[in-house]
Parts: structure tokens; C-alpha cells; sequence
């Protein structure tokens, strides 16, 4: 017997509907919801460990989004021809969950906790990214796992000026704002987008309205919660407390901690040592053999460390290296540094560096996307790298994390939106950036360091755009905040907000959001996105001072390609019989040629290391697409010789017929001895057979007309 699943159903405010059914699938796993809207189906699933492991302070919390290809009816590509490793699109799915679920676990809750999300049914016009944080909370709300929840997350776009909740695929190619958006029914906790130079208003204006759906999603968990009967969650104790060492702590050095902080070290190590030093002179006072837990000594610390930099901010305006609000950290640039890449540039801000190269690439470079739903080639790539001595620590390199992931699609976002069209940039991009030091903010600085790179380069972009991560420390119960431009890595780890804001001139071009503090007003945010754009003006200012514009050509060591524009029909004739003549022209001129078919033209794609090479291989194509034309003069080759004439190859594949009486002015008997098979000679084209289309050539109207013939 089919088991009766329990339904809750939501209607979008444009009559689209979302259900969500659960106690069908998956029953074994703490809480399991299946998520449909039109065709879209997606599986959603929570596990969380009974206890916590030993000394564990943190949430251990995974969340894993996959697509299975089968949901699009597609298998998938490669030897093995199954789901393997989360494809960075996954990834940055997962992220987002992650981000907006996170927050919203108590702060005490400690055990281990997966999130396993699967689309097993796909529609091409709703995409499944949007629901994965809607379909995770709702597995978490019909669990017993403690969860400060619902959460939910929406796309919101903006096409021709209208804003709309969780848009198709064709919507979002003609919008000017995309986000997803995450929050609680109070609260946005997390925001990811990109915009086309929108202004601070707008972006808040559509994160409002946003909002007002999510509240819609979050009442409707509640329901489901209600209609399960998993109101009341499990107990748990995952914390050791000593209340009388706490005290203790606390009373000893929260002042010393304090002048610590107030004594504003302007060097990321000397702060790190100077607060080793305070923890270690309470150390050294225990006897050998001492009963206190080592465990809870190095959290109090770090709680009593936390609360007095976060107050000395509050209180005197001041930040940890001595910097006021609204200070940015010194900025030095330099481009053109390393000679033989494309394009170099170095960006350092404070204690953050970026060391960031651009390549330019041919078709051939283009990276192939075999995913579930999307099967394409990008031309545009961003690769961040964070290696461990960028923060003076020892970790092997094992390949991106998702933390690099994240931030390199970041950069790409807030870059994509000034790169100039395929028309006019035919190169594949590729954008590396090695962060060299980090002390916060250096996806920002990947950002500036590949804006700079790219003008370097010579890539003609639309404007110039810098980037700025913002922060946040407040005190709820007095009401009390501040806000932080340029972060640095400690401020974001101590602080409530991170938020990081990419833009030109004009607008926004991409954000990232984390909130960790409940109440957050609007006011706030619009405080925070104005502070940005000053911090983003003073940055992008220091970074045009080293150079205020492309480079007007590409470096003399960068590859060339162009590409020529041809009529369908003349494909087969520029890649010949075989592959013979394309095969030909890149043997004979050492260019690479990449021949395309769009919907109503052919693009021949003509790749050279210098400038003589590509001249050769154009002028190839040009003479094979080129018309003949009736009263030009050509250069041709004698292909085949006749009783009545000779075949002379004026373009190629392009014969005509030089007839007998057209060689000279005086008469032939015969072609003995006249012309040669291969030889050069100049004729004029004098005509075109309307019905066959056979070219008739001269050669004697180039000639000097005898005086007898006249």
C-alpha cells in the first residue's frame, strides 16, 4: 500500500504554486521533504548525531546539493558515466544553503549534521537552486533536530523594471538584478548576486521585496511543522560550563584584554602574540598537575578576548589596528609585473595581497559544462587560490575548497558585468588570482587585482570596478552599532555582518551578504551599502592612479585572433573535402582555426602568435569566401590545360575558363606550348554565365593591343 504522505502547498503571489510533501521517501533520516514547483522536484534530507564529539565547540554542519542527471533525462558525460564529484555549480549551491541554514542553529548545538538535497525531477523553466534552502528548512522543521528556524530562501530579478520571485531562465537574461535571497520570517541572513551597475536603493528595494515572499514560505513551514507534531525538539547538553572559572577569567583579564586591544597593534602577529601572552601568564600560574578543563580555559578566553574588542569598538570608535570606521587600510598597486603573462597586476591593501594574471585563450580554451540541467562551453574564467603561507601557516595543497570556489565565482560575478561582448573580445579570458598574503577581504582584492590585469592585458572593458567587504559589530541590547569598511580577518570573525559590495562609478555589479545578528533594520543595511560605495570610490581611485585605462592594444607577446564573418553556405568550402583545406591553411601558415555555425552565419575563428602568421591564414580565408566580381583583375593558377583553352584558378575552388581566343591577340592554332599546368598568370574576369554560373577570364585585355589589330 502506498503510504499517504503529509502536503503543505504555497501560491506565489503570480499564482505559481510550491508543494511540499513529507513521510513518503526517506523515512529513516531525521526529517525528509520532497519540494515541487511545476516539474522541478527536489529531495531534501537532515541527519543529525545523537551527542556531540569531545571538546567540539562549533557546528559540525554539511550541506551537499546534487543533480542527478536523470532528473533532465540525461546521462552523464565521461568514462565512468555516473554523478562523481560536485561540479562548482553544486558547490556554490550548497554554499548558499549552508550560509542562510547556519545562523540559525543555537549557538550550543554541536553535533554533527548533514544536509543531503538531490534534484530528481528537472524543468527547464524552474530552476532548482532558488528552492534548495526552502527544501532544506522544510527537512529541518519536520525533524526533532533544534533548529531557530524556518528559513527560506527566493530569486528575486528585476526585468524591465518589474521585480519578479524566482524568474525563468529567459527572464533572468534580460534582467539588471539577480539574488537569492535567505531568511527567517524577522530577518535576510544572507544575500549572493550579481547586478548591471544598479544603485543601493534598488538593490534594497528588491531584497524587501524578496523578503515579503520569504515570509510567505516561512509561515507555511510552520503549518507543515504543526500538521507533523514536530513542535517540540530533542534535549541535548553539548557544552561543559564552569561558572566560578568563567568568573574568575572574566575578572582577572577582561581589562588587561581590553588595554591589549586598545593598544591597537597595527601588525596581525603582534596582535595574535600579545594575546598568546595574556592567555599563557594564566597558565603559567596553575600548578603542573591541575584539575581545570585546558578545553574551557581557551574558550573563555576567547569569549572574554571577543567581548572586550568588540565593546572597545563600540565604545571608542576605534578598530583593532587603530583604524576609525570608515578607514581603509593603505592601497599599492602595480601592473605589467610579471612580463611574459598577458596581463599582471598586484593589489595590496593593508595585509591582503593578490597577485593576479590574465590569460588570453582561443575556442579551444573554452571550458566545457556538462551539468544536469545546462550542457555548454564559458569563455570567461576566475580561478582564486589560498595557500596556507598567504596566512604564515603549513597545509599541503589538495585543490580548491569550496571556500575558494566561492570566492572566485564572487570576483567573476562582480567583473562579468564590464567585459565587453563576444563581438568584441573573441579571446576565452581566463583570470588566476594567488593570494600572497590575507588578512580579510581578499576576494575584494581579487577583484581589483583582475580589473587591473585585465587593462593591462589590453581587454577593453566597459569601466573600471573595485570592491570593499564591510563589517558589523552591535549590541542588541543597547542598540548600539558600528560599521566597519575594509574588515579584516578578525573583525569578521568577531564582528556580526560581512558584506561585500563590487562596483563601478555608476553602480553595483555583485554582493555577497552574511548576517549573524538577529534584527537587522533596513536602515542598517542602506547605512552599510553607502559606506561602501565611499570605500569603493577612494579604492577604485587609488587603483586608476596606476592606470586609468586599457592598454589601447594587446602586449606584443599576447596571441591574435580575429574573427571573420561568412555566409553558411561557404562552411564546407573553408573547411573542404575532409577537413583538406582548413587542414591546408593551418599547416602552410602555423594559425589554428576554429570554424563555428551560428543561426544565420558562419564565424571562422582565426588564432596566430604574430602578426604575419595571422595576415597569412586571414588573407586564405578571405580568398576562399571571397565572390569573384566581373571587371576585377586576378592572380590565378593554370589548373588544367584544354584543346579549346586552359582552367585557371582565380580564388579557391573558384575556376573559369580562359578561352583559346582570350590568351593573345594574335590567333592560336592550338594550346601546344602556350601555358603550363601550375603556372602563375594574370587574367580579368569578363563575364558570368547567368544559368551555369562558369566564369569566362582574358588574359590578352591586359595586353597591349598590336597596332595590326586595330
Amino acid at each position: 500500500m502506498i503510504p499517504q504522505g503529509i502536503t503543505q502547498t504555497i501560491t506565489l503571489a503570480d499564482g505559481r504554486t510550491i508543494t511540499v510533501e513529507t513521510g513518503k521517501l526517506a523515512k529513516q533520516a531525521d526529517g525528509a521533504v520532497v519540494v515541487k514547483m511545476g516539474h522541478t522536484m527536489l529531495l531534501a534530507t537532515v541527519v543529525s548525531a545523537a551527542e556531540a564529539g569531545e571538546n567540539v565547540d562549533f557546528l559540525p554542519l554539511s550541506v551537499d546539493y546534487q543533480e542527478k542527471f536523470a532528473s533532465a533525462g540525461r546521462i552523464p558525460g565521461g568514462f565512468n558515466k555516473r554523478e562523481g564529484r560536485l561540479s562548482e555549480h553544486e558547490i556554490l549551491t550548497c554554499r548558499i544553503v549552508d550560509r542562510a541554514l547556519r545562523p540559525l542553529f543555537p549557538d550550543d548545538y554541536h553535533a554533527d549534521t548533514q544536509v543531503n538535497i538531490f534534484l530528481i525531477s528537472a524543468d527547464s523553466e524552474v530552476l532548482p537552486d532558488a528552492l534548495a534552502g526552502f527544501a532544506a528548512s522544510c527537512a529541518l522543521m519536520v525533524s526533532d533536530i533544534p533548529f531557530n528556524g524556518p528559513m527560506a530562501e527566493v530569486r528575486v530579478a528585476k526585468v524591465e523594471e518589474e521585480l519578479v520571485i524566482n524568474p525563468t531562465p529567459a527572464q533572468l537574461e534580460q534582467s539588471t538584478i539577480e539574488m537569492i535571497v535567505g531568511g527567517s520570517e524577522k530577518d535576510i541572513v544572507m544575500v549572493e548576486g550579481e547586478m548591471k551597475e544598479v544603485s543601493e536603493q534598488e538593490m534594497l528595494e528588491a531584497m524587501k521585496f524578496a523578503h515579503e515572499e520569504i515570509k510567505k514560505l516561512c509561515a507555511a513551514q510552520k503549518e507543515l511543522e504543526q500538521k507533523v507534531g514536530k513542535t517540540e525538539k530533542r534535549t541535548y547538553e553539548h557544552e561543559n560550563h564552569d561558572p566560578e572559572l568563567k568568573e574568575k577569567l572574566h575578572k582577572e583579564y577582561y581589562d588587561k584584554l581590553y588595554e591589549m586591544v586598545k593598544s591597537q597593534q597595527n601588525d596581525k602577529k603582534k596582535r595574535q602574540e600579545a594575546y598568546k601572552a595574556i592567555k599563557e601568564s594564566f597558565m603559567e600560574t596553575l600548578p603542573e598537575e591541575h584539575e581545570l578543563d585546558e578545553f574551557l580555559i581557551n574558550k573563555y578566553f576567547h569569549d572574554i578576548h571577543k567581548e572586550a574588542a568588540r565593546n572597545f569598538a563600540l565604545e571608542e570608535k576605534i578598530r583593532l589596528d587603530g583604524r576609525k570606521p570608515e578607514d581603509v587600510r593603505d592601497v599599492w598597486c602595480e601592473v605589467d609585473y610579471l612580463p611574459s603573462a598577458h596581463g599582471s597586476a598586484i593589489f595590496t591593501r593593508g595585509e591582503t595581497q593578490s597577485l593576479t594574471t590574465v590569460t588570453l585563450g582561443t575556442k579551444l580554451d573554452e571550458k566545457m559544462i556538462d551539468n544536469a540541467m545546462y550542457s555548454g562551453y564559458n569563455k570567461f574564467m576566475l580561478h582564486y587560490n589560498f595557500p596556507a603561507f598567504s596566512t604564515g601557516e603549513i597545509r599541503p595543497n589538495r585543490g580548491p575548497g569550496r571556500r575558494e570556489i566561492g570566492h572566485g565565482n564572487l570576483a567573476q560575478r562582480g567583473i562579468r558585468a564590464v567585459l565587453p561582448s563576444e563581438e568584441e573580445n573573441p579571446y576565452t579570458l581566463r583570470i588566476v588570482s594567488d593570494i600572497l598574503e590575507s588578512n580579510g577581504s581578499s576576494s575584494m582584492a581579487t577583484v581589483c587585482a583582475g580589473i587591473l590585469a585585465l587593462m593591462d592585458a589590453g581587454v577593453q572593458i566597459k569601466a573600471p570596478v573595485s570592491g570593499i567587504a564591510m563589517g558589523m559589530i552591535s549590541d542588541p541590547k543597547t542598540g548600539r552599532y558600528v560599521i566597519l569598511s575594509d574588515i579584516l580577518g578578525d573583525e569578521d570573525h568577531l564582528g556580526d555582518m560581512d558584506f561585500k559590495v563590487v562596483g563601478t562609478a555608476k553602480g553595483i555589479t555583485a554582493c555577497q551578504m552574511d548576517i549573524k545578528v538577529d534584527g537587522l533594520s533596513y536602515q542598517v543595511l542602506e547605512e552599510a551599502l553607502m559606506q561602501a560605495n565611499r570605500g569603493r570610490a577612494y579604492i577604485l581611485q587609488e587603483m586608476l592612479k596606476v592606470m586609468a585605462q586599457p592598454r589601447e592594444s594587446l602586449k606584443g607577446h599576447t596571441p591574435r585572433i580575429i574573427a571573420v564573418k561568412i555566409d553558411k553556405d561557404l562552411i564546407g568550402a573553408v573547411i573542404g573535402p575532409g577537413g583538406k583545406v582548413v587542414q591546408d591553411i593551418q599547416k602552410t601558415t602555423g594559425a589554428t582555426i576554429v570554424i563555428e555555425e551560428m543561426d544565420d552565419h558562419g564565424l571562422v575563428n582565426i588564432f596566430a602568435t604574430d602578426q604575419e602568421t595571422m595576415e597569412a591564414a586571414h588573407q586564405r580565408v578571405k580568398d576562399i569566401v571571397a565572390q569573384p566580381e566581373v571587371g576585377e583583375i586576378y592572380t590565378g593558377k593554370v589548373k588544367t590545360i584544354m584543346p579549346f583553352g586552359a582552367f585557371i584558378e582565380i580564388l579557391p575552388g573558384k575556376d573559369g575558363l580562359l578561352h583559346i581566343s582570350e590568351i593573345k591577340w594574335e590567333r592560336l592554332e592550338n594550346m601546344d606550348g602556350v601555358l603550363e599546368v601550375g603556372e602563375e598568370v594574370q587574367v580579368k574576369l569578363i563575364g558570368v554565365d547567368k544559368k551555369s554560373g562558369k566564369m569566362k577570364l582574358s588574359r590578352k585585355v591586359l595586353l597591349p593591343r598590336p597596332e595590326k589589330a586595330k
